[in-house]
Parts: C-alpha cells; structure tokens; sequence
C-alpha cells in the first residue's frame, strides 16, 4: 500500500443520495439540518418530514465552508430545486455557529435525540452520541425530547478521532476497522491506555512483538469500548439503547459495548452519522409548524 493511500485510511467514504419517492414540489415544508461536526459535517433535506436528500463529506479548516458544500452536495441530486424553496434551516454541532444560510442553530445533543428517534423508533431512550471529539450519553423521553445528558473528558479517547490515528497506523480503512477486530482465533486483552498518544504508542509496541494487525485492532476496539461504557453507564443505560455518530458504523467497538451493556444493538437502515442533521430538519419543520400555526390565529 502507498504511502499516500495509507495516509486516506482515516477518511470515511463522502457519500449523498436522493428519495426518488418523494417529490419536493408537493411538500408544505422543505426543511434542512446541517451538522458541521469536527471530523465531518452532514446536511440533510426534509419535505414534510421524510428524508428527502442528504450529503455528508469531510469538515474542512473553515466551518462556513463545509456548511455550505454540505449543503450543496446534498441538494446536487436533486435537479430545479432552489434555495429560496427551503422553507427553514437548522445549524447543529462543533461548528453550528457557523452554519450561514441557518435560521437558527441548537445543540449537537438535542437534534441528535431527536434524530435517534427518527432513525431507530419512538421506543429509544438512551442515546450515546460518539462524534469526531467527544461522546454523549443522552437519556430522553418517548418524543425524542432530552431529559438528562452527560459529556465524556475533553480528551480524544474512546472518540472518532481516536480511531482515526489507529486507522492510519495500521494501514486499514476505518470502515473496515470493526470487520477486522473480529479475525481473531480469539479476544486479546485490551489496549490499557485510553489516551490516544499512549494508546498508539503501546499499540506500536504490541505489533513489534509481533502481533497481528486483527489482534491491535481487537485491542483497540475493546478498550474503546470499555471507555465509553465507562461513561454511559453514569448516566445509566435504559432500553431502548440506540447508538448515533460514526462510531455506531463500527461493529467492532459496537458489539463489545453492547456485550458489557448487556443488550442487543439496535440497527437501521439509515447512516447512524446523519443523526444530528436529521434531528435539525425536523426541529425546522416543528418550528415551521408553529409559525403557521401562529399566523393563522391572527388571522382569526
């Protein structure tokens, strides 16, 4: 493998797509979440509340920036609609300050409740929200409305940019990372560090004695997931159990979680890491609802 290819192994693949069910140009409401998170940056186009595009890339040195080319990778599958037809936008995350064509912005915790509902169901009432540079633990009610949360140390353990690091020290793309961890003829301890400098030192150690890649990554993983149990379970973990961010993508840290939960994890057809900017869509539509709502009383 070159070294510029090992270099991309942190990337997780851009990606956007259209609902080819759902026509714009019937909706009352286009809505529009953008999530301008550390490591990526997510936009999400909704008509009346169902999903009707999205874009996620890469977040670039300039907020502003990956706000913009989130949106605009979303909507590029979607031919004749114009921006003047989006009815409300909601900025949300790392740079949701900086989200300029938003209407209003609101926090990481609270669209990524909201978006969890949308994604696994009405039943969830843990959330844990593993982004770019931090994990939530979220509890909320049957309306995806937060009640408790609590935040992890300011520190990149146990977080996507922590698997980042391992992805490129290994040379395995960080999609394939959790698929990996599993080729073992069985569990090794975990890697005793949570801190990302030391955990990568140690790591560099266990492979020049000659451990394999599968038996690093395993280690990884697992400690990984011992950490962010050590955070959800201050909050304390109630079924439902749903997982957001793009740590939800890897089965490796995952499946260890859920075994130390003691649950089942929850799939979907959708991309765990939308979750924010879905939650956004929808807090816009609610918003445009009541705006509505308002100018018809004073009409009355």
């Amino acid at each position: 493998m070159s070294g510029e290819q090992a270099h991309e192994c942190w990337r997780w693949p851009e990606s956007n797509w259209v609902n080819p069910d759902v026509n714009w140009q019937e909706a009352q409401f286009v809505t529009v979440g953008v999530d301008v998170g550390s490591v990526s940056s997510q936009a999400v186009v909704m008509a009346d509340g169902e999903m009707l595009a999205y874009g996620s890339l890469r977040t670039g040195f300039n907020s502003r920036e990956s706000a913009r080319r989130a949106l605009d990778f979303a909507v590029e599958p979607l031919s004749g609609l114009p921006e003047e037809r989006i009815d409300y936008v909601v900025g949300t995350g790392y740079g949701r300050v900086n989200v300029p064509m938003a209407d209003r912005s609101l926090t990481e915790v609270a669209c990524h409740a909201r978006g969890a509902h949308f994604i696994y169901g009405p039943e969830v009432r843990t959330v844990l929200d593993v982004g770019g540079q931090d994990i939530k633990a979220i509890r909320c009610d049957e309306k995806g409305k937060v009640i408790d949360f609590i935040l992890n140390d300011k520190c990149a353990a146990g977080t996507g940019r922590g698997m980042e690091v391992f992805a490129d020290l290994v040379n395995v793309p960080i999609q394939d990372i959790g698929e990996w961890s599993f080729r073992i003829a069985e569990e090794p301890p975990a890697v005793s560090n949570t801190c990302v400098v030391y955990a990568k030192s140690e790591a560099v150690g266990l492979l020049r004695k000659g451990w394999g890649v599968e038996q690093v990554l395993a280690a990884y993983c697992s400690s990984t997931a011992d950490y962010i149990h050590s955070v959800v379970e201050r909050l304390g973990v109630t079924p439902e159990f749903a997982a957001t961010g793009g740590m939800a993508k890897n089965r490796g840290v995952m499946e260890r979680l859920m075994n130390r939960v003691g649950l089942e994890f929850m799939k979907t057809e959708w991309d765990p890491q939308l979750a924010g900017a879905i939650g956004a869509a929808l807090f816009g539509r609610t918003l445009c609802q009541k705006w509505k709502k308002r100018k018809k009383a004073a009409r009355a």
